[in-house]
């Protein structure tokens, strides 16, 4: 161990910023390999009778979902030596398809944006194997989430910046253009996580030793917990994919309901939304009763369920603005959201003393998610053709708070029920409990 992870290990405060920056800094830039290219519009241009924009989209989506797939076996059987070779090659073959992206004439291209998101969608499962199994995982885990919150925004505020300065690099050559401008910084914080310390006596003690899993592990999981975790990847699917639409066409969306609108807006309601949310889900770490914190958990998914409902319903009665509208329901969303992936699995894992690391449940969770998303655009493609994208954000929003209450609602029966049989492990858990 070398004398900065010494030094990490030795300082709660220093450990704690570090791995906020490192994991913050090393997401944000995966964003700048995987978002850029639909701050474009690419106007006027189909393909086979589809909106081009959409292909792209469906098209690195699915790359994504799939890498999601393959992420279940991958990143819940990854060893830590193996880490930093992984990440580092995944980002690479990422910005090799930009250029194909560039080079090959459209529409054809759409084919490397598939081979963009293949390898992408497993960097999360990486960089969050680092921050998993502490006793302040939820603190932790936020630089991880308010990157996922605020770097879509800021890197299309970004995008757009760039075009006026260099207004002659066309749509296609933009994504890899910002890939090589960001892959500095990526190395750097790639770097930063490789410095932080493993878990501590402590940590395993309260959170459980996190280890890679076999298929025994996995098999034994589900037969343990598999209508709990079926329920929770059906939510997860639904914010998942609201997200998901929110965020990759926001800019069509925001030309509908504000025009005029400042391209600084997409930056200015994702950071807004990234404090609040670091607040909340951030405190969650100061309750180490790992039950108490878990139901408290559910509680504030609720009230991000609600907020985004409620926000849709204010908008359609011009009750807010549109400003406030697309503040609100990402708030909301995120707020219901976040948790899932730094709290409710840690939490669950603790309680239960599961073999088991959360990149297995989160890859599960993300590979139905992504699947819903493409189906949520070719549906709007083939039956909504005609229909605002503003239009299927607000009733899609409809939809996901009634089924998502529904099942938290499920979620909460059947784990008092499984808290209620434990009896024995959540009384020994209690005793590690200072609130």
């Amino acid at each position: 161990m070398n004398a900065l992870t010494q030094k990490l290990e030795s300082s709660r405060f220093l450990f704690i910023a570090w791995s906020m920056v490192a994991a913050f800094g090393a997401y944000f830039c995966v964003y700048a390999f995987r978002k850029p290219f639909n701050a474009g519009t690419y106007a006027g241009m189909e393909w086979m009778g589809m909106n081009y924009k959409a292909v792209l989209i469906i098209a690195q989506v699915l790359g994504y979902m799939l890498s999601k797939f393959l992420g279940i076996k991958v990143i819940s059987e990854l060893a830590a030596s193996r880490r930093i070779v992984l990440i580092i090659s995944l980002i690479g073959i990422a910005e090799i398809s930009l250029v194909g992206f560039g080079m090959v004439p459209a529409p054809y291209n759409f084919i490397f944006l598939f081979f963009n998101g293949l390898p992408l969608g497993m960097v999360w499962g990486i960089v969050f194997s680092y921050l998993e199994g502490r006793r302040f995982t939820e603190t932790l885990g936020m630089g991880l989430s308010i990157s996922l919150i605020v770097s879509s925004g800021i890197l299309k505020t970004i995008y757009l910046f760039i075009v006026r300065i260099f207004p002659g690099i066309s749509e296609f050559w933009m994504p890899a253009f910002i890939g090589v401008i960001f892959l500095p910084l990526f190395l750097f914080f790639v770097w930063m996580l490789s410095k932080i310390p493993p878990p501590s006596d402590t940590d395993k003690l309260l959170r459980v030793e996190r280890l890679p899993m076999t298929h025994e592990d996995k098999k034994a999981v589900m037969r343990h917990l598999g209508w709990g975790i079926g329920s929770m990847v059906a939510l997860y699917s639904l914010l998942a994919t609201l997200r998901d639409f929110r965020d990759n066409f926001s800019v069509e969306i925001w030309e509908e309901i504000q025009p005029t609108r400042d391209i600084t807006v997409f930056s200015q309601t994702e950071l807004i939304t990234g404090a609040v949310v670091i607040i909340l889900v951030g405190s969650l770490s100061f309750f180490r009763n790992n039950i108490k914190g878990f139901w408290l958990t559910l509680q504030l998914m609720g009230f991000g369920i609600l907020l985004s409902g409620l926000a849709s319903l204010l908008f359609q009665y011009k009750l807010i603005e549109p400003y406030t509208w697309m503040l609100l329901l990402g708030m909301g969303l995120f707020l219901a959201y976040i948790p899932i992936q730094v709290a409710v699995f840690e939490r669950i894992i603790a309680l239960f003393k599961l073999k088991a690391n959360a990149g297995f449940f989160i890859y599960i969770c993300d590979s139905i998610g992504y699947l819903g998303s493409v189906g949520l655009l070719l549906y709007k493609q083939f039956f909504m053709r005609d229909l605002q994208w503003s239009k299927v954000l607000l009733h899609f929003s409809y939809f996901t708070t009634l089924f998502c209450l529904v099942l938290l609602v499920v979620l909460s029966v059947f784990f008092n029920r499984k808290l209620g049989i434990q009896s024995p492990i959540t009384k020994k858990l209690q005793d590690f409990s200072i609130y």
